[in-house]
């Protein structure tokens, strides 16, 4: 049953996308073309080595979501034992997790839980990511009275994904939240794992913004979540002129399930930026599959 409502939904989403976006060319409506296909590995081939440390992360991502984390394994299993850096090591260890070894699940949980909070942000919202929880109770304690916000709210986030009634409350009241760089920060998970009922305070959110960066927060959560306007906003936002915002664009287009979007995405391979083009492979490849199934 669940199955059957995912693909009426992905079905509802992809029949807004056709009808609202401004799409130049044609949808993605079979698999990419071989030659697309192998040119987006072999950026997140040569990405996985690059010198800087979040795009290393994101091409890692792009290929365990794209089904080859078989790349990742070797490299990082190297790079955990070395590191010392309890940010990184969570960083690491849940891409591990997504390449299939659910063993290192325990070094973000362990990280949590110790006095220093110095990597509890990292480790929370790297559990969120892997739908990690272990026994919930450093995710508890980090989703506490007088906790960092942040941390609060990935800590939120994880716990929500496992179906915690509290934790949701605490994320959507956090969306509602005066400061808008907490409550971008509860958009974005809450575009992945809301509702409906989000739909109204993240408009908000998208009117309140006095900036594009905050905005897009609240706009591509809108998108994934199947608004209409969001949808615009996002394709918009691929070809911005901030390249924050186009990277960011360009992952959420993967959670909106919007094959309309790949004509925009394609040009983005040849971003100058590395993340964005990284990104862009990451969403061509899940199109690539949602068109596959």
């Amino acid at each position: 049953m669940k199955l059957r409502a995912g693909f009426l939904v992905l079905g509802w989403v992809l029949f807004v996308v056709t009808a609202v976006l401004p799409v130049q060319g044609q949808a993605l409506d079979s698999e990419l073309s071989a030659a697309t296909k192998s040119r987006c590995v072999s950026i997140l081939n040569e990405a996985i080595h690059d010198e800087a440390f979040p795009t290393v992360i994101h091409a890692a991502e792009a290929l365990t979501r794209a089904g080859r984390g078989h790349a990742v394994i070797g490299p990082f299993e190297k790079r955990l034992a070395d590191e010392t850096d309890d940010r990184k090591k969570c960083v690491w260890a849940r891409e591990l997790v997504r390449a299939g070894d659910s063993s290192k699940l325990s070094v973000m949980l362990d990280i949590l839980a110790r006095p220093d909070p110095y990597g509890h942000v990292h480790a929370a919202e790297s559990l969120y990511k892997v739908d990690g929880k272990g026994d919930g109770k450093a995710l508890w304690a980090a989703m506490g009275e007088g906790r960092d916000p942040v941390l609060q709210i990935m800590a939120a986030g994880a716990l929500a994904k496992h179906g915690d009634s509290d934790a949701m409350k605490l994320l959507r009241a956090r969306l509602a939240d005066r400061n808008l760089k907490t409550s971008r920060i509860a958009a974005w998970v809450l575009g992945r794992i809301g509702g409906p009922a989000d739909i109204p305070v993240l408009r908000e959110g998208v009117r309140q913004s006095s900036d594009d960066l905050t905005r897009c927060y609240f706009e591509h959560s809108l998108a994934a979540l199947g608004d209409a306007e969001g949808l615009k906003a996002l394709d918009r936002n691929l070809t911005h002129e901030d390249k924050l915002i186009r990277a960011y664009a360009a992952t959420f287009a993967g959670d909106t399930g919007a094959v309309a979007l790949a004509p925009t995405l394609l040009p983005l391979l040849d971003d100058p930026v590395t993340d964005v083009r990284v990104r862009a492979c990451q969403t061509l490849l899940v199109f690539d599959r949602l068109s596959s199934e």
